[in-house]
């Protein structure tokens, strides 16, 4: 019994040691690469309404920055080694047996969540990879020691490896050196990219793997202010989305893309100088009250403004005397009342809810908002407040006071 107890302990020792292992071996392993990008309102470029952006480049991008501005697509390097398993042999029948690339080129689809919880979908595509391969002094391993190593690489694989084998294409740069050669292949499509070798390769690393990609950012006009997050991740290996065969594998069996995207919205109003107090007057002033005694038919006063707007925002009311939906001035002593009106007109970019310009529309209390949406940043067009009472009339009995008051706040809000 001490025997078998002794046997049984150490067993179970084993399999926890193992599970350890396997448990602890995929964070071990991971690849993480962090993708930023912003969006801030530029005053010089209104109706450039996208995202930048902003991940430093690194790998192909870094140091041919001239050929990624000309086709807008970004690079990273990660630290992920490709190892041989086996020697490459000579014309090997495989493609798989020997240098063969694969990359995930067709479009992804992700969330990005934000503060709020609000969810936006962001699209990424591979367009590119590289890497440099090492091996033994290729003049060596093609029996040529007094060959230039150009012709080298060329003999040991048939072709250069500036040369993209279809359907990967060329992208104009490589470098080489006897026991290395870097390189970088555009990746039109998700298709296998395969390289022969015509000698015994005995071993064959990828030093790391650069990628470009290129993104599609939601539209940020409708998109809340602050932090949009998300990630993607694509597997690494042997029938996974970046396979580089069966012989190569990779020293981590995943990649993640963690994205952040940063959204500096602008909501800005200026009033000119004493913008802040209305005064209601008829058309043409008060003469024909004061000289004729006529009573007007209408009070009223359109007070313009500035605006920057570069997200949807909401307006509203706040009334020092109000029915719960709209305001109303009043005399100090018989609190004789009348509803006062309150629209906006905003300039050209600007619509409503219903995707209609916003010619005088109506403003009530916080319970009836109105919401608006630019179809691009404006920056600093004029709009008009219009104010006009809606029974004059009112007002116009012998003896009334010459005096009414109405307190009005208009709200913009972007917390919509």
């Amino acid at each position: 019994m001490s025997v078998t107890g002794v046997l049984f302990s150490t067993r179970l020792l084993w399999l926890w040691s193992l599970l350890i292992v396997w448990l602890l071996m995929p964070q071990a392993l991971a690849q993480d690469v962090s993708i930023t990008a912003l969006f801030k309102p530029d005053s010089s470029h209104p109706h450039l309404n996208q995202f930048k952006n902003t991940t430093p480049p690194s790998g192909y991008c870094q140091l041919y920055p001239g050929q990624c501005e000309e086709h807008k697509t970004f690079s990273l390097q990660v630290p992920i080694r490709f190892e041989s398993t086996q020697a490459i042999p000579a014309n090997h029948a495989s493609p798989r047996q020997g240098a063969t690339i694969t990359v995930p080129a067709q479009w992804r689809e992700l969330s990005v969540r934000h503060e709020s919880g609000a969810v936006e979908q962001v699209r990424m595509r591979i367009t590119g990879v590289g890497s440099k391969y090492v091996t033994e002094d290729v003049r060596t391993l093609t029996g040529d020691t007094n060959a230039d190593s150009r012709n080298a690489h060329y003999r040991l694989w048939g072709t250069s490896w500036v040369n993209a084998p279809s359907p990967c294409l060329d992208s104009g740069v490589g470098y080489y050196y006897p026991t290395s050669y870097g390189f970088f292949w555009k990746t039109p499509a998700q298709a296998a990219c395969n390289k022969q070798a015509r000698f015994d390769v005995p071993w064959l690393r990828y030093e790391h793997l650069d990628f470009s990609y290129e993104l599609v950012t939601p539209n940020p006009l409708g998109m809340l202010a602050g932090h949009y997050t998300g990630s993607l991740t694509y597997t690494v290996g042997p029938n996974g989305d970046f396979d580089f065969g069966d012989v190569m594998l990779p020293s981590s069996p995943v990649l993640t893309m963690n994205f952040n995207l940063d959204v500096q919205h602008t909501l800005k109003v200026d009033i000119p100088p004493g913008g802040e107090k209305v005064q209601l007057v008829p058309a043409g002033g008060w003469q024909g009250w004061l000289q004729a005694g006529r009573k007007p038919v209408r009070l009223f006063r359109d007070q313009t403004f500035n605006i920057s707007a570069s997200s949807r925002f909401k307006m509203f009311l706040q009334c020092s005397i109000s029915d719960g939906r709209v305001c109303f001035m009043a005399d100090r002593d018989s609190m004789l009342s009348a509803p006062l009106k309150v629209s906006v007109s905003l300039p050209g970019g600007f619509t409503d809810s219903a995707g209609r310009p916003v010619q005088r529309q109506e403003l009530v209390t916080e319970s009836g908002a109105v919401t608006f949406q630019p179809g691009h940043y404006v920056d600093r067009k004029p709009g008009t407040l219009h104010f006009e009472l809606e029974k004059p009339d009112h007002f116009f009995l012998p003896g009334a006071p010459k005096q009414y008051f109405g307190g009005v706040t208009v709200i913009w809000d972007s917390e919509v």
